[in-house]
């Protein structure tokens, strides 16, 4: 074999390797057995990233690990995720914005997605299957279902769905007592979202329940089986049902907004701090 044919060889089969790399799921959904937090770590070993325009890799260091602080930057769109999935947790996490992107008037996006299955960037080049959190301004505590591809190249037949009642803009808002609603292609909006807003940058609905501009907004995600529940500072906004998939990965979006992370706890269901206080 000449020089020229082997180096298309090699080309060929790094080619080969990177792309299996990503059609590789990250085994079996597993209940944590204690309290994970991932972020007391000092680098992202626990993670791995994907990015619509680099993949795999971050050269504009587009998620940054530092005190416990984690930097989703505005540089490009994509995720980090857990490299381990999970089933049946309890999910704590606090977030707030950094700078403002110029360039864009709508308001500012991301969200916590749960049980990533399936290839990255299965959706579109950007995501993978999961069922979003949405923590969007006015948005936070909507559910979206993302449906990518499975590693055979089929779409995931991916599935929520919700006790809803329909507002008067005609969309659904999550209700305890309201009808069994299959999710058909548009979010579950949470209980107060405002109707008809206008999702314009740094604006709020008049119910709306995150904190300020500025400040940490805590966002809870208790995963059961087939149901999620969405707490945002504490009160429950919105809850789902028949999810598939029940279990997976735990996506975290930079999705062209400066977002910052802290206080990442994946915990057991029905765990209860120790107080180690002096009494």
């Amino acid at each position: 074999m000449n020089a020229k044919n082997k180096s298309l060889v090699e080309i060929i089969l790094i080619g080969f390797f990177i792309a299996f790399s990503h059609q590789s799921d990250a085994g079996e959904p597993m209940a944590p057995r204690g309290v994970l937090k991932p972020f007391d770590k000092k680098s992202l070993e626990s993670f791995s990233t994907w990015l619509k325009n680099t993949g795999s890799q971050d050269p504009q260091n587009v998620f940054r690990l530092e005190h416990g602080v984690l930097r989703c930057g505005d540089e490009d769109m994509g995720y980090i995720a857990t490299k381990d999935p999970y089933k049946d947790y309890h999910l704590q996490i606090e977030y707030k914005w950094g700078r403002k992107n110029p360039k864009d008037k709508n308001v500012r996006n991301s969200g916590v997605l749960l049980h990533g299955s399936g290839p990255d960037g299965s959706q579109n080049g950007l995501w993978k299957t999961s069922i979003e959190c949405q923590l969007a301004q006015g948005c936070e505590g909507d559910l979206i279902l993302i449906k990518g591809k499975k590693n055979d190249g089929t779409i995931f037949p991916g599935s929520i769905s919700s006790k809803t009642i329909t507002a008067e803009d005609g969309k659904t808002r999550w209700h305890p007592e309201g009808k069994s609603t299959p999710y058909s292609g548009k979010q579950f909006w949470w209980s107060k979202h405002q109707a008809f807003f206008k999702e314009l940058v740094d604006t709020r609905g008049k119910d709306d329940i995150a904190s300020p501009l500025g400040e940490w907004t805590k966002v809870e995600c208790i995963c059961k089986g087939t149901g999620i529940i969405i707490k945002i500072n504490g009160i429950v906004v919105n809850e789902c049902f028949d999810a598939n998939p029940s279990g997976g990965q735990i996506l975290l979006q930079s999705e062209g907004h400066e977002v910052f992370f802290r206080n990442m706890e994946i915990r057991p269901l029905g765990y209860e701090p120790v107080d180690t206080r002096t009494k």
